[in-house]
């Protein structure tokens, strides 16, 4: 088995003060510390966060959720951890299945990417038939563009090797990756760039009878999350 030392999970949180303690509270025994970075919450989030056992590292003001990612990468990395966990904040994600994901690194896999789609581990529970349809086709293009053939490229639910960010070909730190870029750029420089990924499956629930079960708004965030696909792809961006 690859050692892969300690674990932190990282939850970028905005306003999910419905779902971060009970969250926090199911992060399992695997996970050595859980990080929850603040993206400028205004409801009281962070404080539930923190009395339910995490860190809780505040950025002031909302900057994104791939600056909140990042700011969490960086706490990990500063505190001897290697590797991380991150899923999202709104409760749709189980902490509890991060062994999964931890097992296929501890195997020899650099990234780990949760789908909700393989038969084996993955549910999909409440979906919306429109978001569902989006997640597909922007799987497809995915696929076509980097020849992984991902079924949910889409899921937050991920974990990889700290050291996969030592190489000098994947910079995180660039300013236009501060949204839903980030997720979405790292993923495509594992693969391209020839580390060891892989699909775990894990499940997804969102609320039932549809809701406010994402903030990922329909042209704008959208955009952030294919634009580093098609940048990375054209070589407009490295």
């Amino acid at each position: 088995m690859a050692d892969i030392g300690t674990v932190a999970m990282i939850f970028p949180l905005f306003n999910e003060r419905h779902a971060i303690a009970a969250l926090v509270r199911r992060v399992p025994p695997i996970i050595a510390e859980t990080i929850v970075v603040d993206d400028g919450s205004d409801d009281g989030g962070p404080d539930l966060a923190r009395e339910a056992g995490a860190r809780v590292i505040s950025q002031e003001r909302r900057r994104g959720v791939g600056a909140a990612i990042r700011t969490g990468i960086e706490a990990a990395r500063a505190n001897g951890h290697g590797a991380v966990v991150v899923l999202a904040a709104n409760g749709k994600d189980d902490p509890a299945e991060a062994s999964r994901l931890i097992d296929k690194l501890r195997a020899g896999y650099d990234y780990v990417q949760g789908s909700r789609f393989l038969a084996e581990g993955g549910s999909s529970v409440y979906l919306p038939r429109g978001r569902g349809l989006m997640i597909r086709g922007y799987t497809i293009l995915f696929h076509l563009l980097s020849g992984f053939a991902g079924t949910d490229v889409t899921n937050g639910y991920r974990a990889y090797r700290l050291s996969l960010l030592d190489d000098p070909r994947i910079r995180i730190d660039q300013s236009w990756l501060d949204r839903y870029e980030l997720e979405y750029y790292v993923h495509w420089k594992a693969i391209k760039l020839g580390y060891r990924v892989i699909e775990v499956g894990v499940s997804k629930t969102y609320p039932k009878g549809g809701g406010n079960y994402s903030k990922i708004r329909r042209v704008r965030d959208w955009w952030s999350i294919v634009k580093p696909t098609l940048l990375l792809w054209l070589g407009v961006r490295d």
